[in-house]
């Protein structure tokens, strides 16, 4: 495989890094020489030096024949403009790094569509994401993406509930709402549940609805409110927008703490169900008056490492049970947990995860994990020569060990129910035990189709 990778900052580099392997055949693009210098000191990769907007600087580096092209500049004008031309110019597939919502979020114009890139990423985005996950449970995010805001997800503990004590055939259960995963107070392995399954005061679910029934639905396995989390936030970036939306429920108390006054309020008219504060918390003033040694997770997300690491230093030694922070720099990453930072997070890094899963044909791919490892999260497009088209879920020979959670459909997602047939070209997301098998068995259920390696499913 050739790829081309044009910008050789700190996600250019790292992405060549990660790519170089598995027989592909690596250029990298850069208007900096000494950047170059130090790729090719570093990796067994090809050098282009020049302006990779320019048709004849990305000729010379191979676009023409390329299978992936990679724009990653510090500039994302430059890079949609890069990808572009060499989609234009033969490559097979093209990527353009972005960080401004705008362009992101495609709002006003669909500029990958209109300009023929195949996939815009954003490494910003891809960061608070990852926090989200870390904060939530890592399934939940997985679904939700998959549902585009109509399907939700949680795990918890029951508790007292009509649906609580009683074999499952005789709990009433709302359409649209379903109980994947089981996971007993006794310590015995989570499991699909059946009709004759008897949840129990303690045991650990996972319940997956339709977002017009969950919150109903939930009340059947357990009445009373979950406990909100307390979450402190420090700066105010786009990338503290997104963490707020992915933390958007009742279990997180949101905090967010910017030092200046119109970013603070434009974020406080955007973010309504956010506190947001107009000052800075490592100040020992403001930490103490807003008694934030009480909060369970500090997140700083500011314009430099060094910050960052200062600040959840500083949070984490005045009291805060955990502290995250988002760095860079490869080297800040492990000399931030050797001081005692709970947990740090690299927007080079999930934009090389990002682009490593784009990359990626297998069948069934995992999404997500859930019950600490124990639960995976499948992703998969059925075949139209699949032996089960046509057929109801209930039929599929999956239990006990996965259950269909949510099925996308042109342009519906929804929980699906046992009487639901699988169509042509449904995507399906199946939850099930953790099992090295799990690919292979779920391909011969469904004798899924690969997918394109350029093709992100919805």
């Amino acid at each position: 495989m050739n790829i081309v990778i044009c910008g050789a900052g700190e996600i250019g580099s790292h992405a060549a890094e990660v790519l170089n392997a598995h027989d592909r055949h690596i250029t990298v693009v850069d208007l900096d020489a000494e950047r170059l210098r130090r790729i090719e000191d570093d990796m067994d990769v090809g050098t282009c030096l020049g302006n990779a907007a320019q048709a004849e600087v990305l000729l010379r580096a191979g676009v023409g024949r390329a299978d992936l092209v990679l724009a990653a500049t510090d500039e994302d004008e430059v890079n949609l403009l890069c990808a572009a031309v060499a989609k234009r110019l033969g490559a097979a597939k093209t990527i353009a790094r972005v960080h401004r919502g705008s362009f992101f979020h495609q709002r006003g114009l669909d500029y990958g569509g209109t300009l023929a890139i195949d996939k815009l990423i954003c490494p910003e985005f891809a960061t608070a994401q990852a926090v989200a996950r870390e904060l939530r449970n890592p399934g939940a995010i997985a679904i939700e993406r998959f549902g585009r805001g109509a399907i939700e997800m949680q795990e918890f503990v029951a508790g007292e509930g009509p649906g609580v004590g009683r074999p499952l055939m005789d709990v009433a259960l709302p359409a649209g709402l379903r109980l994947t995963m089981v996971q007993p107070c006794s310590g015995d392995g989570a499991f699909v549940p059946g009709g004759r399954t008897v949840v129990q005061p303690g045991d650990k679910v996972i319940l997956v609805g339709n977002a017009r029934v969950f919150d109903h639905g939930r009340t059947i396995f357990r009445r009373e409110s979950l406990p909100r989390r307390k979450v402190v936030i420090m700066g105010g970036p786009p990338m503290a927008v997104w963490l707020c939306r992915a933390l958007h429920d009742r279990r997180f108390a949101i905090r967010l703490f910017e030092a200046d006054r119109t970013r603070a309020e434009e974020l406080a008219e955007k973010l309504d169900w956010v506190t947001v504060i107009n000052g800075d918390p490592t100040d020992r003033g403001v930490f103490d008056e807003e008694n934030l040694a009480q909060a369970d997770v500090f997140i700083s997300l500011l314009d430099t490492d060094e910050a960052n690491i200062v600040a959840a230093v500083l949070a984490k030694t005045r009291g805060v049970e955990r502290a995250f922070t988002v760095v860079q720099k490869a080297k800040f990453i492990d000399v931030a947990l050797d001081i005692g930072i709970d947990r740090t997070f690299s927007t080079r890094r999930e934009a090389a995860r990002e682009i490593e899963s784009i990359l990626r044909t297998e069948p069934v791919q995992i999404v997500g994990t859930i019950a600490e490892g124990a639960v995976d999260v499948y992703q998969m497009r059925v075949d139209p020569r699949s032996p089960v088209l046509g057929r109801r879920l209930r039929e599929l020979p999956l239990s006990p060990d996965w259950i269909v959670a949510a099925l996308a459909r042109v342009d519906e997602v929804f929980v699906p129910g046992a009487d639901d047939q699988v169509n042509q070209h449904d995507t399906l997301l199946v939850i099930g035990r953790h099992a090295s098998d799990a690919h292979r068995k779920l391909q011969r259920i469904f004798d899924v189709e690969v997918p394109d390696p350029g093709e992100v499913p919805a």
